[in-house]
């Protein structure tokens, strides 16, 4: 049967409880405003067990685009407990403290939205001083409070934040829904799976494990670049798609069934930041009546770019995602938040990218790790809700929880682009007006506080790309060529490659399919417009397409073995672009569309020619990938490519036009034209105008509508997947690409509690930004590897080894491909770049699985030493999961990107970072030592943050700070990590 109306309502207070493991499921549409609000009212369960709604089809996601209320919720309950759970739901409900809050937003019309928590009726002069991001955290705490999981100590925690964020205090959190898509998506549900299976063996019920809140699945990461430059690029790699990956994707689809209230979004449809931002997100809740923020959290680090429509959300690594959909309120501590004041407006030529590049490097230079920013100023009407969306996404690029643009009146002209209805969106600027959440910059500011303060004049942003190796090192177009130079020159490094001068002119000549063909250091080989940061931007899209045109117009041409592709972000991008004519373009450079997913950006570019890798790695050229993404990390592009620059989608085209990134656009022609002459960077480059003219006439709702009206109704390769009905999964252990991990093998309902780190080995010794594509690389596996070892005995051939990324569902693989980046530095190697490391007790040099089995097999533990920033980069469980199974007991770092952190903890891995001014090179640890921690083995002597004492066996001694950041951390700790924590709890209710 489905619950609605009070039922709903009610239960979200009660969730604490857990007595069952009831569905929140799929948003559907709301019944009439004026049943909705009387069911609300009534406070009888068996009135609203009559009320249900069985019509629309399971896999419909229930959006009706012309209904106030698009997003409901149904709740399927179980019968034996119905009368248990009535009692419960009446006494959680009169424990809120605050529903003397709870107030009426009335219609224009007449007649009422809903109700809502108001933050105006708290009466708090406080609260008007709040950074509108904190404002969100606060009327989540006010409508979760049951003072059992959300006290009403936290609520005035929240409130107090100017004076209380400096003190590192720890608070619940409950977001709205969850966000995933397919690489981490596949983890995250065989981990339910498993889960199912313990609570089975450990005589409870198995559908406790069951999301509480709505989760949406994209399945937009698997598609790969096989084929390009061809009309039918598309169907071919999805057909490719699909061999590769049909069992993951049947997995997929079984979960989508045997969980309730989980969506899954299928392949083709596009990238799932965009389709989060077009479709999934809903800026405010009115779910039976209650109207609340939207917020999300995603087990993509990108989740971010939801943070330019107004929706507070962020990434998180899978297990913290899989705790939130059980109802477990994520605990975080109380961000400081930069405000960052935006004034003036772009000069003309200057794009979006280019802004978010700039801003990345402000941003990481000031210092966000953990902190929220907040955009805020004049230049705020300059920029559109697309190009916030881009300076959100970056947001891991600069290091901060979320870079957060509050709606405003461009928030509700875009809601209105994408199809969102009239009504639907009144009624979301009536509730956020009402209760404090929208800025209205044609009235006077309230002055709000920040913990620091940044601006920047928008006029002052010039073009500029980033690279070769991070984000964030981010170079003027006008001193590339320079740079570059620099680059060749510089030892090995960041923005190093040590080329020799007498071999910086080297040219490579060869033939490509049967024509004269020559590759220099700095050549481009890929040329790629893709990633969710910039595909979801018409301007910068349709800018691309504009240089393509005047490029084509003038007699330019790409080289043909420079691999283009353009992977848009969903199909409306392909609508508009067919539109205003200006694919046919595109499609005469070479940047046919190739799919609708994320591909170059997380390394899913698929093999160069043969001869042109031939020529690359026989005469040790540093190849260039110039792409419109987010990511450019040593080894995470392709394999060949040393150089990898981010840029704006027009310098994408520009850039593959020139075939190099030795050039100096302002002064060296691109190339000759059909005339000719020389055609220079300005004769193909568009102006504002042109773009805005673009955008103008051929982005149109209509196009939004139609995209989205079809978007679950998948392909006929979905489609004809077929799938068990059953809850518990059955296990193949022949399976390559789903197998059941060994997390809560002989788990028993006592904790393991904290465990002694006693004469351990040093597995690796590292230094500054080892990212989550170094501990755990989501492309290729390297034919000498031992995944691809483990691959081979199984009877896989080469061809079919897939990435890593899509092998995440295998524990067996996944172990084997930790620390497996071919451009890994160890410092246990004396300067040898590679997978490798050196089993200490025989000085060998191993594989590191190889090596960290041998330690395992003679019950040795292991650590981890790292400089700054260590784990930075993807929210990518698996760069903890990973070392866990390798037996990495601990990691002592300078410092640690923070979901990385938190994903260690879930893991059951201490994080211990040295003192400042040390690190292992001061201290004079080589990594030969072995190690001690001086961890108290009874949990309720362990501190958040406490210092404890480290010893090697010769002598040396040196004080750390334990990064277990919250009580509640500490509890997983004890638990032996976060699922065997839940699953506890979920047992003992």
């Amino acid at each position: 049967m489905y619950i609605t109306a009070s039922a709903s309502s009610l239960l979200r207070a009660s969730r604490a409880t857990r007595l069952l493991s009831p569905s929140l499921s799929r948003p559907f549409a709301a019944s009439s405003p004026s049943s909705s609000t009387t069911a609300y009212r009534s406070l009888s369960f068996a009135s609203a067990v009559r009320s249900v709604r069985c019509s629309v089809p399971r896999w419909s996601h229930g959006v009706h685009w012309n209904s106030p209320y698009s997003f409901r919720s149904q709740i399927r309950a179980v019968a034996p407990v119905i009368e248990q759970f009535q009692r419960k739901i009446a006494t959680m409900a009169s424990e809120n403290p605050f529903k003397g809050n709870l107030t009426s937003l009335p219609k224009p019309g007449g007649g009422e939205f809903g109700k809502f928590y108001s933050l105006p009726s708290l009466n708090d002069p406080r609260i008007d001083r709040l950074p509108y991001s904190i404002r969100i955290l606060l009327e989540s705490a006010i409508r979760n409070c049951d003072n059992f999981q959300v006290k009403k100590e936290d609520v005035e925690k929240i409130i107090n934040w100017e004076n209380t964020s400096p003190k590192q205090v720890e608070i619940p959190f409950k977001p709205a829904r969850v966000l995933l898509q397919d690489f981490t998506g596949v983890p995250a549900v065989v981990d339910l799976a498993c889960m199912r299976d313990a609570m089975n063996k450990l005589g409870s019920d198995s559908n406790k494990i069951n999301p509480l809140v709505p989760v949406d699945l994209v399945i937009d990461h698997s598609v790969q670049v096989d084929v390009a430059r061809t009309e039918n690029a598309v169907q071919a790699n999805m057909e490719l798609e699909f061999q590769r990956n049909k069992e993951r994707f049947a997995f997929l689809k079984w979960g989508s069934n045997a969980f309730r209230n989980m969506l899954v979004v299928p392949p083709g449809s596009g990238i799932v930041h965009q389709v989060n931002l077009e479709y999934l997100g809903r800026v405010v809740f009115n779910t039976d009546g209650l109207l609340y923020p939207d917020s999300v959290v995603g087990t993509d680090s990108h989740t971010t770019m939801i943070d330019g429509l107004g929706v507070a959300g962020w990434g998180v690594g899978g297990i913290e995602a899989e705790a939130a959909m059980l109802g477990q309120p994520m605990s975080m501590v109380l961000p400081g938040v930069v405000g960052f004041k935006l004034s003036g407006k772009l000069r003309n030529g200057v794009t979006a990218t280019d802004l978010v590049l700039t801003v990345t490097q402000m941003l990481r230079k000031h210092g966000v790790v953990g902190k929220f920013v907040e955009f805020y100023g004049g230049g705020m009407s300059e920029l559109s809700l697309a190009d916030r969306a881009t300076i959100a996404n970056m947001s891991p690029e600069y290091g901060a929880t979320m870079g957060f643009f509050p709606v405003d009146h461009v928030t509700l002209q875009y809601l209105k682009l994408t199809g969102r209805s009239d009504e639907t969106v009144a009624m979301i600027e009536a509730y956020l007006r009402a209760n404090k959440l929208f800025v209205d910059y044609s009235e006077p500011q309230q002055e709000r506080v920040y913990s620091s303060y940044l601006q920047l004049d928008l006029a002052d942003v010039e073009p500029c790309i980033s690279g070769p190796k991070r984000p964030h090192d981010h170079v003027p177009l006008k001193e590339m060529k320079a740079d570059w130079h620099s680059c060749l020159d510089n030892k090995v490094g960041f923005k190093g490659f040590a080329v020799p001068k007498e071999t910086q002119g080297k040219v490579a000549k060869f033939s490509f399919h049967g024509k004269q063909a020559e590759l220099k250091h700095g050549s481009v080989v890929i040329a790629a417009i893709t990633s969710c940061t910039n595909t979801s931007n018409p301007s910068v899209m349709l800018g691309a397409a504009l240089v393509a045109k005047k490029a084509s117009e003038l007699g330019l041409q790409v080289k043909p073995w420079v691999k283009t592709s353009l992977a848009p972000g969903s199909g409306v991008v392909k609508k508009y672009l067919l539109h205003s004519g200006l694919q046919k373009y595109l499609n005469e450079q070479g940047f046919h569309i190739v799919g609708y997913g994320c591909t170059t950006c997380i390394g899913n570019s698929g093999d160069l020619d043969e001869s042109v890798a031939s020529a690359i790695t026989e005469n040790d050229i540093v190849a260039a990938a110039v792409l419109s993404g987010n990511r450019n990390f040593e080894g995470r592009v392709h394999p060949l490519t040393r150089a990898n620059y981010l840029a704006s989608p027009p310098l994408v085209v520009a850039y593959a036009l020139a075939g190099t990134v030795d050039i100096d656009f302002d002064k060296e022609p691109i190339g000759k034209g059909k005339d000719g002459k020389d055609v220079y960077f300005r004769d193909i480059w568009p102006s504002t105008e042109e773009i805005a003219e673009a955008v103008q006439s051929s982005v149109l709702p209509e196009m939004f509508k139609s995209t989205y009206e079809a978007i679950t109704e998948g392909n006929t390769m979905w489609n004809q997947l077929s799938v068990p009905a059953s809850t518990l999964y059955s296990w193949d252990p022949t399976s390559t690409y789903i197998h059941e991990p060994p997390y809560f093998k002989n788990m028993t309902m006592d904790p393991p509690g904290a465990h002694v780190v006693k004469d351990a080995y040093c597995l690796l010794n590292f230094g500054d930004s080892i990212t989550t594509d170094h501990i755990s690389p989501a492309g290729s596996i390297n034919k000498d590897s031992p995944a691809a070892k483990y691959l081979i005995e199984r009877g896989v051939d080469r061809k079919d080894f897939n990435s890593y990324g899509s092998r995440r569902g295998n524990d067996e693989i996944m172990a084997r491909g930790t620390f497996a980046n071919i451009r890994l530095v160890n410092k246990l190697l004396n300067g040898e770049v590679g997978p490798k490391t050196v089993h200490i007790p025989t000085g060998e040099k191993l594989f590191v699985f190889d090596a960290a089995m041998r330690y395992k097999a003679a019950g040795q533990d292991t650590i981890v030493l790292a400089g700054a920033e260590y784990g930075s980069g993807s929210s990518r469980d698996w760069a903890a999961k990973g070392p866990m199974l390798l037996g990495v007991k601990a990691v002592i770092a300078k410092s640690f990107e923070r979901i990385h952190r938190s994903n260690l903890v879930g893991m059951g891995i201490v994080p211990l970072c040295f003192k400042s001014g040390e690190d292992a090179e001061t201290l004079g640890l080589t990594g030969h030592e072995r190690y001690t921690i001086d961890l108290p083995s009874n949990i309720s002597e362990i501190r958040p943050g406490q210092d404890v004492t480290v010893k090697t066996d010769n002598g040396k001694s040196f004080t750390c700070t334990v990064r277990f950041d919250t009580e509640v951390e500490l509890a997983y700790f004890n638990s032996g990590g976060i699922l065997p924590y839940v699953i506890r709890n979920l047992i003992k209710q």
